[in-house]
């Protein structure tokens, strides 16, 4: 296979690894994807969920085991753009919603199997969500 892109949105924290956690969580509630009863961090431990992400994935927060502020590609974790990344697209460094889906082509042209990133995502101003995207490892 050739991995496939995707975006979704979680809901905004100050403390954006917390947010990460809670989206994780949330679409672990709606899909287990057959691993009932385990938590983000036990299937990071299951050789089986390894397996599963490493040939199909989900397609959402669920294919990173944790989200960091890196400078290295390294897959299976979630990066945070850079505030120089942002501007590239966002002139005021507060990207909106409307912004990121205009943007989101753009976006998501760099990104490598098992790459993901995100940035949080501002409404009149305030942070409102965060924007997640990536490409499974496939």
């Amino acid at each position: 296979m050739g991995g496939n892109e995707w975006t979704m949105t979680g809901p905004y924290q100050e403390d954006l690894a917390a947010a990460f956690r809670q989206a994780q969580d949330l679409e672990l509630v709606r899909d287990d994807r057959g691993f009932p009863g385990l938590g983000i961090v036990e299937l990071w431990q299951d050789e089986a969920w390894q397996e599963y992400i490493a040939t199909g994935g989900t397609g959402t927060v669920l294919d990173f085991c944790e989200l960091a502020v890196i400078e290295d590609e390294v897959p299976f974790v979630m990066r945070p753009l850079s505030q120089g990344e942002i501007l590239a697209w966002a002139p005021d460094g507060r990207p909106t919603r409307e912004q990121w889906d205009a943007a989101k082509r753009r976006l998501l042209d760099p990104i490598g199997r098992g790459q993901g990133r995100c940035t949080v995502l501002y409404r009149d101003g305030r942070p409102a969500a965060v924007g997640y995207w990536g490409c499974t490892a496939d």
